[in-house]
């Protein structure tokens, strides 16, 4: 690796020298080997900050470029988006399965999202979260597309974003159920693909577009 190089799924920190990254930890579930495998290389990179982010995902925090490659493999790759233009994560409460206010299956669609469009290359990042119930406990409404369930179905929403200038995003269709969600959100990230500019946010989009045209391209 040449010093202009950027490790593989890594962030330049801000002392110049160190990186991160987040390996894929998907709707934030950690399963006993995940974590064995976490713990192993913390010790064995001497890794000095493990952190659990705003998006459930656990950021390691520290590492030199030439440590990046062997630490993914020893993570099984696991490969985390950190800073490349696609869908970076799906955050998602626990809903149904434990939750007691929780009304649909935000674990089980959240899950069925990541696997479909986690990765997918697009305009800028893209960041979703799935809430179980109106409470929306995984920020549904501040983020890129958000799902939240009530006990008639799920709501879809686009153009979220919590950053230095938020947006509560707009509500594109309810009552749906959880195939609907799927493809509407197909659609979106379709649509989004195809008219956004480079490095546009959905919330930026939404905002030039209008979210009414935006429901007439994907309903």
């Amino acid at each position: 690796m040449t010093p202009k190089e950027t490790p593989r799924g890594a962030i330049l920190q801000r002392d110049g020298e160190t990186w991160a990254i987040v390996p894929r930890t998907p709707v934030g579930l950690i399963t006993p080997d995940v974590l064995d495998a976490l713990n192993s290389v913390v010790k064995k990179y001497a890794i000095p900050i493990v952190k659990i982010t705003s998006g459930q995902r656990i950021a390691l925090v520290g590492m030199k470029a030439e440590q990046v490659e062997e630490i993914w493999k020893d993570l099984g790759n696991r490969v985390g988006q950190a800073i490349e233009l696609c869908v970076h994560f799906v955050q998602a409460c626990p809903g149904t399965s434990v939750c007691k206010f929780g009304v649909q299956d935000s674990l089980g669609l959240g899950l069925e999202l990541e696997k479909l469009y986690v990765g997918m290359e697009l305009p800028a990042k893209v960041k979703m979260g799935v809430s179980g119930c109106p409470l929306c406990c995984a920020s549904s409404l501040v983020r890129d597309i958000g799902v939240s369930g009530k006990k008639s179905g799920f709501s879809v929403s686009f153009g979220g974003h919590p950053g230095n200038k938020p947006r509560v995003a707009d509500v594109v269709a309810e009552d749906l159920t959880q195939d609907q969600v799927v493809e509407l959100v197909r659609k979106l990230l379709e649509y989004y693909r195809d008219n956004a500019k480079k490095k546009e946010r959905c919330a930026r989009f939404a905002e030039r577009v209008g979210i009414e045209a935006i429901k007439a391209a994907v309903l």
